[in-house]
């Protein structure tokens, strides 16, 4: 027997004589019309939707209660004479046949106007189960009608709701085109037996029409294990609890990028937390870091631009990022917005635009490459303002109102402008940044800060194409990574061997009985071949007499360690990275972390990004260090502001001295002592 999903108490069927809608004669056309709705996803519409309305059944709308909508239909008791009442007007007038007949005394609703469509008129009757049971009718024959004891399916109810919130046919019958079908309506995947079939179903038997024009399934928010969430297993969240917690738009940012609206969800309030550091603080970070110099430099947005390619970089991007988010909220997919503006923000702006152009912003006067750099960061942040702000409103809201001086939400939605976009520009800088992260992580693997240089790092080159995007993103990626020099590969020169195996996820359900064949014939690739999938992106295979095409994606390739190399790959791209330190590098790396020392000194005493400083390292007797410093004083003067002459940067140690003295320790080694104090200009 079923159970109560409640008490887990058994419960028993048994069967009752009950009124249904003949729904199975409107089949095809229920088909038919369900075929014109955009259902998100396409599944829930063809398949578990679509699977519903193959087998339908007739819409059985008897329920036994005590309170609720009654069925409008009144029988004699032999059951031969009925009628159904399809209004209140039909109703009085009924009532009035019967008080005539003497089969009911008085009229209960004779106060009742049915032309008067006022509150007060209509507080004056409750025609709701069981206030209505009192009614008799007659029958054209003279014999009493008592009305049918069962209600309506409270379903009937949700689904006449597109028309009867206009009182409709009552009234509103002329605009009632104007407000049905709706144009978007979202609720659980639950809801294809319940609303969404109602809505259906009488939209069609009535209307001949659809209810809603595109429909959402939502998927469940389960527990952080896939469980469903209930009070009586203890795994359930309250939401305001959450919201007070994380506030609105980290918990809304969190369930709309984690999975797409129709997907379930696992919630873990660590993905919210994660939401916050990754992209609302690298957002706020970014408008901090505009705001602070945008305020020293007094900028308004006047005054001659010089772009940069930097610049026309970012801007295409952004360009680019408009004409995807307008498309994906257009076709009711957020989640694919959410994760390509979060993307934008953490990888595009924060960690590759304004990493690589910080001195634009603090080194030198306003002028036109200044003013450049300030109008594309702010053109930037008013643009995630924007199209944040359907997920993220209220954050995106005080955003732009300290960028622009006016809310959000009565702003214009972006446009996206076509001249700007230059995709290959876009592929060029992509490649540089999936090229800046390999060397990065292979500089963690080894243990190598990034301040600490390199001497150089080989790529093998697939295509002309790909040398041609490399020779243009050297100097930036050598900057970034901080290697000496970029050496080219010919492939098949290359002394960086490359394994090959396939990936059985992937290839299985594509290959079915010629897998074993197919990952035979894949790990007997050699370096040609290999070089020839990497390059053209697929490759042809003899698989027990047949052509067999494989796709890069469906394997996977990495590179043998070679001595004194260190190598990562992604995709078709493969670097090795030079590991050895000279005396040379070391003592470059350690004039780097000086400066990182430095800076994080003058933070610590609170200087102004734009104060000079003077600024003496007493010698330690560390000769590597002291070295380092002579050679690479320009430098260190530079980087941290100071006004120090080159040959008084190194002094010997002073107790008497007046500046403030300060112990550091150098990750390269060693440590030394040093004075600072600002000054006055």
């Amino acid at each position: 027997y079923p159970h109560c999903w409640r008490t887990d108490k058994p419960v028993l069927y048994y069967p009752l004589d009950s009124w249904f809608v003949r729904v199975t004669a409107k089949k095809d056309r229920l088909i038919a019309l369900n075929k014109t709705i955009n259902w998100k996803p396409e599944s829930t519409g063809t398949g578990r939707f679509g699977n519903w309305l193959e087998n339908l059944q007739d819409w059985n709308l008897s329920r036994s209660r005590y309170w609720g909508i009654p069925l409008p239909i009144w029988r004699t008791v032999e059951g031969d004479e009925e009628i159904c009442i399809g209004s209140l007007k039909q109703l009085k007038e009924e009532i009035a046949s019967a008080v005539k007949a003497g089969v009911m005394a008085s009229d209960p609703y004779a106060a009742f106007d049915p032309a008067d469509m006022s509150d007060a008129n209509y507080e004056q009757i409750d025609i709701h189960r069981p206030y209505v049971d009192h009614i008799v009718l007659v029958s054209p024959s003279g014999k009493s009608m008592h009305r049918e004891t069962d209600l309506i399916d409270v379903w009937f109810d949700s689904g006449s709701m597109p028309y009867a919130q206009w009182h409709y046919p009552v009234e509103n019958a002329e605009s009632l085109e104007e407000k049905v079908p709706a144009d978007f309506i979202a609720e659980g995947v639950d809801q294809t037996r319940g609303w969404f079939y109602t809505l259906h179903a009488i939209a069609t038997l009535c209307f001949d029409q659809v209810a809603y024009r595109t429909v959402v399934s939502n998927g469940l928010v389960l527990d952080k294990h896939g469980q469903k969430m209930s009070k009586r297993l203890g795994n359930a969240v309250d939401p305001f609890n959450a919201l007070d917690e994380f506030g609105a738009d980290a918990v809304r940012w969190y369930m709309i990028s984690n999975a797409s609206p129709w997907d379930n969800l696992k919630f873990d309030a660590e993905g919210i937390t994660e939401v916050q550091r990754k992209f609302f603080r690298a957002l706020f970070n970014t408008y901090s870091f505009f705001a602070l110099y945008a305020n020293i430099d007094g900028f308004d947005g006047q005054g001659k631009q010089a772009l940069t390619e930097m610049d026309r970089w970012v801007l295409s991007r952004l360009n680019s990022l408009i004409k995807l988010c307008d498309a994906s909220y257009r076709d009711y997919e957020p989640t694919i917005a959410a994760r390509a503006v979060q993307d934008f923000v953490v990888e595009d702006l924060s960690n590759w635009y304004v990493r690589l152009n910080r001195r634009r912003f603090w080194k030198g006067e306003p002028g036109p490459d200044k003013h450049a750099a300030y109008a594309t960061l702010q053109r930037c942040l008013e643009v995630v303002a924007k199209l944040s702000a359907p997920i993220a409103p209220f954050f995106s809201d005080r955003l732009h109102r300290d960028l622009a001086g006016k809310s959000v939400h009565l702003s214009d939605w972006p446009e996206h402008d076509e001249a700007l976009i230059d995709l290959e520009l876009e592929e060029s800088t992509k490649l540089a940044q999936t090229l800046t992260s390999l060397v990065l992580s292979i500089r963690k693997k080894e243990g190598h800060r990034v301040r600490q240089p390199l001497q150089k790092m080989l790529v093998p080159v697939l295509d002309d194409t790909m040398r041609t995007r490399l020779k243009a993103i050297k100097e930036l990626v050598l900057s970034e990574v901080n290697i000496k020099e970029l050496v080219f590969l010919d492939p098949s020169e290359s002394k960086l061997n490359k394994k090959i195996k396939p990936d059985f996820k992937k290839l299985g359900a594509r290959m079915g009985r010629l897998m074993k064949g197919v990952a035979a014939a894949v790990n007997g690739m050699d370096q040609a071949d290999i070089a020839q999938l990497e390059a053209e992106g697929s490759i042809t295979l003899q698989v027990e007499g047949q052509n067999v095409k494989v796709e890069l994606e469906e394997v996977e390739i990495t590179a043998e360690t070679v001595p004194g190399l260190s190598v990562a790959s992604a995709g078709k791209l493969t670097v090795a990275v030079d590991i050895n330190l000279n005396d040379s590098l070391v003592q470059e790396g350690l004039a780097r972390d000086l400066v990182n020392r430095v800076q994080n000194l003058r933070k610590e005493q609170g200087f102004e990004v734009s104060d000079r400083i003077q600024l003496h390292v007493e010698r330690s007797g560390n000769e590597q260090l002291e070295q380092a410093i002579s050679a690479h004083a320009a430098h260190i003067l530079a980087e941290t502001l100071a006004i120090t002459p080159e040959d008084q940067l190194l002094t010997p140690p002073d107790p008497s001295a007046e500046d403030p003295s300060f112990p550091i320790e150098l990750d390269g080694g060693g440590n030394c002592v040093v004075r600072l104090s600002r000054v006055a200009l």
